[in-house]
């Protein structure tokens, strides 16, 4: 079994970013992670642009566990009945992407 990491990008809808937030901090992130068997969910907001524009507002990162990216997508999709969906998330405009590592993790020298 792997390690990957999927990234969901994504946007609320104009006037609804309160609900947006809430359902999304509140709610989805644990429900994501009960639901699937991830091991960890964290939200992060734009805040500065340089080179080529996102086009997104927000991101969400997973830790996720399986056999391949496409075993991920199956579990996320298998279990989504078992997640209250919002409709103040912009879905016709949003995205997920499944990185797998290529590599070792790196850590600072004098980081303990």
């Amino acid at each position: 079994m792997g390690r990957h990491v999927v990234v969901v990008m994504s946007n609320p809808v104009e006037g609804r970013e309160d609900e947006f937030h809430d359902w999304y901090e509140n709610t989805h992130l644990d429900e994501v992670l009960t639901s699937c068997g991830w091991q960890s969910a964290q939200r992060f907001t734009l805040t500065a642009e340089r080179g080529a524009k996102s086009g997104f507002s927000h991101l969400a990162s997973y830790e996720a566990e399986g056999d391949s990216a496409e075993a991920v997508i199956d579990q996320l999709n298998a279990t989504r009945a078992q997640r209250q969906q919002s409709d103040a998330i912009d879905m016709a405009n949003a995205g997920l992407w499944i990185y797998t590592p290529a590599g070792k993790i790196h850590h600072h020298p004098n980081h303990t």
